[in-house]
This record gives C-alpha cells, structure tokens and sequence, in this order.
C-alpha cells in the first residue's frame, strides 16, 4: 500500500531550505507517501504557511527545541534570518550540531524508512546509518553550482594566478566557466593552516555525503543536463551513489501567494496593481532573506529604478520601515504615489508576482529558489549575487542560459552586497527590459518555463525521477520490515 512508506524531512533552519523542503513534502503527499517534518517551533509557522491547509492535516510536524541560549546566542534565535551578526554565524552552527541528540530520539521513536536531511546537518548520515535508515542529503542550489564547487575545491584554480582580478577558468568544468578569486566565497580559499570553522563544517558535509544513500536536487534535468550527467558520472558514480531530479519544487505548489512567511502585502492589492499594467513592461527587485544593502547602497537602488523610467515592485528587507531616510527626497511621491512603483517592506509572495504576466525582468541576487522560481516563470534576470554559492548561479543564468545581464558585481560577500551605483543598475535595466537583448532573452526565458511545466507532468523527467525515487525507497522498506 501507498501509505506504508514514511519519510521524514529535516531541513535546514532558513528560508532557502525550509519552502523547497516543505514543498517537498506536499509532493510526497501528493504520491500517497506518509510525510514527515522535523523542524524548531518558531519555523512551524514558515512550513504549515508553505504546506497549506489543504494538506496540513496529512503532512506531521514535529518540533524540537533550538538550543539558542546553551550555544550563545540571543532566545528566539531559531533560523539563518534571525542571526543579529554574521559573527555568530558559526555560534548558530554550533546550535544546529546540538539538534543531533533530539533527531536521534525521534529517529528511534518514530522509524521512518527514510530521512531526508539539509547538507548541513551533516551528522543526519552516522545518526541515521546508526539506527539503519538511509539519508538522503538535499542542498538546495542547483547542480551546476555543485559541480563548480567541487571543481574549484578538488583543483584550487585559483591557485594558480598571480591577483584577485586575474581570470580562470574551473579546470574539468563543461563550458569554459571564468571566474576570479574575488567571486569565490571565502571558505572555498582557505585550506590548511588557515582552515576556518566554516572550512570544517563544509569538509563534514562532503565527508556526510559519502555516507549516505544520495542526493536530492531541486532542478529539473532539462534545465541542466550537461551538469547533471557531469555530476552522476564524474561525480557521484564512482562514490557508488545518484541523485534525483524532482523539481521545479515550487511549481508542485499551486497556492503561490502563501508560500513561507505572512507577506507583508495584500495579495489582491498587488494583483491588481500588476493587471493594471502592460506585459513585461514590470522590474520585480528582491535579494532574498538573508543578503542586506547598506543605506547607500538602497539610496543608489532607488535612484537607479527612478532613473531607469521603468515600473517596478521592490521588496526591501528592514525591520524598521518608517525609517526611510535613506530614501531620496521625493522618491515616494515621484514613484510609488504617482504608480509607477511600490515598495513591499518585508516579504512579498515573490512566485505569484513572478509568474504575472507584467513582470519582464527580476533583479535577483541568484539565489537557488529565486533563480529556480525565475526559470518557472520565464522571467529573465538582472544578476546581484552576494554570497553563498550566488556567482556560480550567476555565471549559470548570463553564461549558459543566456537569460540573463549582470549588474557587474566584482566581489563575494558574506551578507552585505557589493557597491553598485545607480547608473549601473540603470544601464542594466536598460538592456535586460528595452535593449536589443531583451526580446531574445524573454523568447529563451520562456522556452525553459515551459520545459520546467512539462519535467513535472506525467512521464516528465521530473516526475519520472520521483517515481523512481519512491519506489527506490519502497523496495529498501520492504526489506527493513
């Protein structure tokens, strides 16, 4: 029967894990597969808004205590957004490791055939190998971006030019991918004698993933399948493990304004505001939950979409909105007061304002979700990468897509984007929205939507992939019980 098989999902204590994984879990459900989610109670509300109602009853939530005050950090502290400092970044890690002893207990109290665990829990492999239950291990970026990390880590590029500026290419790495030492993140330069604690914790995340059954991708094998025939041969294979390819996940959600947190905007009002308006003729701005501008940086923001003459939406993360200093005298009334614009203070339901037909460009900072969400809907991308594995989807989107212009960010960040000014964003607001580019790259844009729609559909890879998966998972159960 349908129902006998139960997996169990661990995901991550951020945004960029908890919405993929808790659309996951809808898709499971959907199959007839008894779901499972693990998580701490200030993230319930993110995961029951993403699940919907619909389902609420059927997918279990399960709630372990985060250990904010034992690893030092301030009481509520329960997920990536709520770190007050990127200095206690490794303290939030150090939190995460101390979720180990809880999740074997309910591993042992519950017996799930399967757990599904982010990579950063990379203890979730000897926890669930201990109590023989195969993991499976869910990243949360694209293979692309996974197969030019390892790239770089196995043979240091960067090693090998003279400054920060000079050009390489990722040795190994179809499509002649260049970077620069400056779009590398920090910990992917530093080895040995100079290992940080971040070092350390990716290092316990590749030695987990030898250890467990595979990998779970949000992608779809259309969308990259050169990488993902790279990273199951070159890769994976010979390490005697595969990935699936089950995504777009947010396409396997169709309640597209609830996804994640309470938005900070009515859905009606922006819809309506959005129908108001010409097709492709909308500049959607968002940089996701964690990467923050400085004033500055949001005054040149500012005056590059008002001087850019494009209408736009642009969501602007800052807990304290009726500080609007930064703003330039008038830019309200210019703007947003006279419909050419409106400011979402907080979170905005970015898929069903992506996927209006309005929207002709999104200013991104090449997240996975975000970019993922773009691809779906056929929108082209502005790309702003910050952090994370961002200039990699960068190079992804502009350089092997093609759906996409670059702002011309030079340099990786941890949270705080580079310095880009507002005659830059216009420029590239010019190109990606009215430029002679601008009509190929939404014709491209489309096409790879409409490949996205149909990997989800029956016999579509994507569908095809998690049929497999479950009956993978199926025949493992069979043999525990």
């Amino acid at each position: 029967m349908d129902g006998e098989l139960h997996i169990m999902l661990f995901p991550f204590p951020g945004q960029g894990h908890l919405i993929p994984m808790s659309d996951m879990a809808r898709a499971f459900n959907g199959r007839g597969v008894r779901t499972t989610i693990v998580t701490t109670p200030l993230n319930v509300a993110t995961i029951r808004g993403t699940i919907g109602k619909e389902t609420e009853t059927d997918i279990e939530i399960l709630t372990v205590k985060f250990p904010s005050a034992e690893a030092g950090l301030p009481e509520g502290c329960e997920n990536t957004e709520s770190i007050p400092s990127p200095d206690l970044v490794l303290t939030f890690l150090k939190a995460i490791r101390m979720l180990e002893a809880p999740l074997e207990h309910l591993l042992l109290q519950h017996r799930p055939h399967c757990l599904i665990a982010s990579a950063f829990f990379p203890w979730a492999s000897h926890s669930a190998t201990k109590l023989k239950i195969p993991r499976l291990v869910f990243h949360g970026t694209g293979v692309f971006a996974l197969c030019a990390s390892e790239c770089v880590r196995l043979y240091q590029p960067h090693k090998n030019v003279s400054s920060d500026t000079d050009p390489f290419i990722i040795p190994h790495l179809p499509g002649d991918i260049q970077m620069t030492r400056l779009l590398l993140p920090d910990y992917a330069k530093t080895d040995g004698d100079g290992e940080t604690g971040l070092t350390r914790v990716l290092q316990e995340i590749k030695e987990s993933e030898l250890a467990s059954y595979g990998m779970i991708v949000n992608s779809f094998y259309e969308l990259e399948q050169v990488y993902a025939d790279y990273y199951d041969k070159q890769l994976l294979q010979v390490q005697g493990r595969r990935a699936w390819y089950i995504g777009p996940l947010s396409l396997c959600n169709q309640d597209k304004g609830k996804r994640g947190k309470q938005a900070s905007v009515d859905q009606g009002d922006i819809l309506k505001w959005l129908d108001s308006k010409k097709a492709n003729s909308v500049v959607y701005v968002c940089f996701g939950s964690i990467a923050n501008f400085s004033e500055t940086q949001l005054r040149e923001i500012a005056r590059g979409l008002e001087d850019s003459g494009q209408q736009f939406i642009w969501v602007v993360r800052r807990s304290d909105k009726d500080d609007k200093g930064w703003l330039p005298e008038g830019f309200e009334t210019r703007t947003t007061s006279e419909g050419r614009g409106v400011i979402i203070w907080g979170w905005a339901p970015q898929v069903l304002i992506l996927d209006h037909q309005a929207v002709g460009a999104f200013v991104t900072h090449c997240g996975w979700n975000s970019t993922l969400e773009a691809v779906s809907a056929g929108v082209p991308m502005l790309t702003w990468p910050v952090s994370a594995e961002q200039f990699y989807n960068e190079k992804f989107v502009t350089d092997i897509l093609q759906i996409g212009v670059p702002v011309g960010v030079k340099k990786w960040n941890r949270i705080v984007g580079d310095n880009i000014t507002s005659n830059a964003l216009q420029k590239a607001l010019h190109r990606i929205m009215i430029g002679e580019e601008a009509e190929p790259m939404r014709n491209r844009a489309h096409k790879l939507a409409q490949m996205a729609t149909t990997a989800l559909q029956h016999n579509g890879s994507s569908y095809c992939h998690f049929t497999h998966l479950i009956q993978h998972l199926r025949s493992i159960a069979s043999l525990q019980n």
